[in-house]
């Protein structure tokens, strides 16, 4: 018993205490380019990311896709590097590098030895402002988008599904629009549109520099200011202006049969507010909402009263996620046990939650997610990775600094009230869409 204490002991402590995170410092350039660093002096690495605000969802009408086609082509040429050098210098330094897309941000990265820093920052700026693309990087590249699309969108009907959902969720705004793009469009992007998109959106002013790592910040501003501080802002870039979603008054419906599928679900998702910057709080319940619903297999509400007392399902979930800048979602899924009905398994979803409403909060459930939470926010703190990518994403998001590291205090300050006060709140049926998803000519699970 003293060697389980001995263990456990440190752990409660660290939970009951402030999160010690890197040593976190941020400063301007003169040219817009904000900078944070996160010093974490353990391992002699490194991890560079350069973040843009700018995703699929500040994409023109017409040329869905082309933030992350984009993406793929700033691996290309530039004034300076040859096509390819970039991945290939990194790889030969013995680490690693790649590019993502969100609907909110673009943002490429390199993970090194800290000695490579000031070769990273040299070549990644080098692509910011001088970017060198040619007729034949076009097609090839934009055959490489496709087959992406195809491997990961079309060969899955869960994805397409996906797809119909969230357009069916979000009428006009961006939201509604895949981050890859629809495959019409993508297959019509041309030159023109990558250096139209690139020239309105990329430049110092409207990019984030993250450094996570074994690193002084006085010399990451130096580093910054040589390679960074010389290019000129992009006098192109505007303040983001989205479609507002217009007010949603009916419930909306979705059926989708694909003879690939093989259980059958019911999804509905809510519109519901997202992480704001000084208003975290209703994020924050929606979070502790979530996990408390569907956030474990094995202990949450849905799975007690759906997979283990009425037995209709075989898997249920909750999730929310509120880093983004716009209006988000929230989920339930349920995937019923043989036998049951579509309609059954939905009608037993709203049964469960309906009790939930009623019964409230289990204190012990809540106090044992908010100790997984806390734990998890500090074991992040061993990936450099992981903790860049927090701060880049929750910046390009809307959030500042001071947003992001009181969080996980904001988490902590939930109580039973504020979490049936955002449930009462979001589960509003003329604000949701719900699908149910099966196999083809399996007609008699909708009944």
């Amino acid at each position: 018993m003293r060697r389980f204490i001995a263990v456990i002991f440190p752990l409660v402590v660290a939970l009951a205490g402030p999160l010690r995170a890197a040593e976190v410092s941020s400063f301007s350039l003169e040219n817009g380019l904000d900078v944070v660093v996160l010093e974490d002096n353990r391992a002699p690495a490194v991890v560079h990311m350069v973040w843009y605000r700018v995703g699929s969802a500040d994409e023109p009408r017409g040329v869905s896709g082309i933030a992350h086609y984009l993406e793929h082509l700033m691996f290309k040429a530039t004034d300076e590097l040859e096509a390819g050098e970039l991945s290939a210098t990194v790889a030969r330094n013995g680490g690693s590098d790649n590019a993502f897309t969100s609907y909110d941000y673009t943002g490429y990265f390199q993970r090194v030895a800290s000695d490579r820093l000031e070769l990273m920052m040299k070549m990644e700026a080098s692509r910011m402002d001088g970017l060198a693309l040619v007729p034949e990087d076009i097609a090839t590249e934009r055959d490489v988008v496709i087959e992406e699309r195809n491997q990961r969108t079309d060969n899955d009907p869960g994805a397409l599904f996906a797809e119909q959902r969230r357009a069916a969720q979000y009428l006009s705004h961006p939201y509604g629009i895949p981050i890859i793009g629809w495959k019409h469009e993508a297959e019509a992007l041309t030159l023109e549109d990558a250096v139209a998109f690139y020239e309105q959106h990329y430049g110092p002013n409207n990019a984030i520099l993250v450094v996570a790592g074994d690193v002084n910040p006085d010399d990451v501003r130096k580093l910054a200011e040589t390679y960074y501080g010389v290019i000129p802002p992009n006098p192109n870039v505007e303040p983001r202006k989205r479609v507002i979603e217009p007010p949603q008054l009916a419930e909306r419906r979705l059926s989708y049969a694909d003879p690939r599928i093989g259980q059958a679900y019911v999804i509905r998702t809510y519109l519901a507010p997202e992480r704001d910057a000084g208003a975290q709080d209703e994020a924050a319940a929606l979070t502790l909402l979530s996990e408390l619903l569907g956030g474990s297999a094995t202990t949450s509400f849905f799975a007690e009263k759906l997979q283990f007392e009425s037995q209709t399902a075989i898997y249920s979930a909750a999730f929310y996620s509120g880093l983004s800048l716009d209006d988000t979602t929230f989920g339930l899924i349920v995937v019923p046990s043989e036998g049951v009905s579509l309609a059954d398994a939905e009608a037993a979803m709203d049964k469960a939650l309906a009790d939930f409403l009623e019964t409230g909060v289990d204190m012990q459930d809540l106090e044992r997610i908010r100790m997984q939470i806390r734990a998890s926010e500090i074991y992040g703190q061993d990936n450099l990775s992981s903790l860049a990518r927090t701060y880049g994403a929750g910046l390009t998001s809307g959030l500042t600094i001071e947003d992001i590291e009181a969080w996980p205090q904001i988490l902590g300050a939930v109580t039973e009230d504020d979490i049936m006060k955002a449930a009462a709140k979001i589960f509003d049926r003329s604000n949701a869409v719900t699908g149910w998803v099966m196999p083809e000519g399996a007609e008699e699970l909708m009944q």
